[in-house]
């Protein structure tokens, strides 16, 4: 893919290390392409969470991000979920070595969650409990599944949701990147919550819509944050505004971790059709123009040359 400076979607991201913590280890990038083999435009959106302490977590997460969005500039973008995961598991492989090459940086990892636009299909993989979330006609879904000991608890009817939220095993991971192992990247885009996983994965390429927004967020806001509240949020400001109240709600609630967020949106489609009209009457106008000085310059001749009638 072509890397490019501008997105074809609005884009607002936030990151505060919070309250407690004097390093903030959440990392995330949003990165703008074209596809060579049709020139749609695309979005890819990242948000890593490290783990590990010290420093160790904050370099997995930068690791994570910068090898999944470099990873992805020198994919095609024809598969998307494919060079996702490939790119996910190539990250976990370089924050793994990195751990074994260096003795401060043993046992490190992160989280990752990845939501790719191509033109206006959305394609989301995750590891870990950093979450994605889409608003659309005012209902708030979360499309990703975290991989914590609790969410297979919910999942085997062990725990429920409300018991699930205080749990003391509420962090314990079940996937993450670094490790001996490769860890299975998450291709389920679940839309409701009784859907199998076999649908879950057949709803990636979701054609997107006007004014759906997503979110990309670390657990430092959402073990604070209600989904209700994210989702009025999202609905009643801006992605910029949205983004600024969210981190500002986690941080009144004490943000005991990092908090970080991507809100991605779907303009009006009347709004990009204005523009497209405005450029069209300025490139008329400009040929109005030249075609004005080209029959002036072409009289002014006829008179100096004589063939004036």
């Amino acid at each position: 893919m072509i890397t490019t400076d501008k997105s074809h979607l609005t884009v607002a991201a936030l990151s505060h290390p919070g309250e407690e913590r004097e390093i903030n280890e959440d990392r995330y990038s949003v990165t703008y392409y074209k596809r060579e083999s049709d020139q749609m435009q695309v979005t890819l959106a990242i948000v890593a969470d490290g783990i590990g302490g010290h420093q160790a977590g904050e370099v997995a997460a930068q690791l994570a991000v910068d090898e999944v969005s470099g990873a992805m500039a020198d994919a095609s973008g024809d598969d998307p979920v494919a060079e996702l995961s490939e790119a996910i598991i190539g990250a976990s492989r370089s924050i793994s070595e990195s751990s074994m090459q260096d003795e401060a940086l043993q046992g490190m990892g992160s989280t990752i969650a990845t939501a790719m636009v191509v033109g206006h299909r959305l394609y989301a993989v995750s590891v870990g409990d950093s979450r994605t979330y889409l608003v659309r006609s005012g209902e708030i879904q979360q499309i990703s599944i975290d991989h914590t000991w609790v969410q297979e608890a919910i999942t085997h009817g062990i725990l429920t949701p409300e018991e699930a939220r205080n749990h003391p095993n509420a962090h314990v991971l079940h996937r993450h990147l670094g490790g001996d192992q490769d860890p299975m990247p998450d291709a389920r885009l679940r839309l409701s919550s009784g859907e199998s996983d076999e649908a879950s994965e057949a709803n990636q390429g979701l054609m997107l819509t006007t004014h759906d927004r997503m979110l990309l967020c670390s657990d430092g806001l959402t073990d604070l944050v209600e989904d209700q509240e994210i989702l009025e949020a999202l609905s009643e400001h801006s992605p910029e505004e949205a983004a600024n109240a969210l981190v500002d709600m986690a941080r009144a609630r004490g943000g005991h971790d990092n908090i970080t967020v991507v809100i991605v949106e779907v303009p009006a489609k009347d709004a990009a059709r204005a523009r497209g009209c405005l450029r069209s009457g300025m490139l008329l106008a400009a040929a109005g123009i030249v075609l004005l000085l080209l029959v002036a310059i072409g009289l002014g001749l006829s008179f100096y040359l004589g063939f004036w009638p």
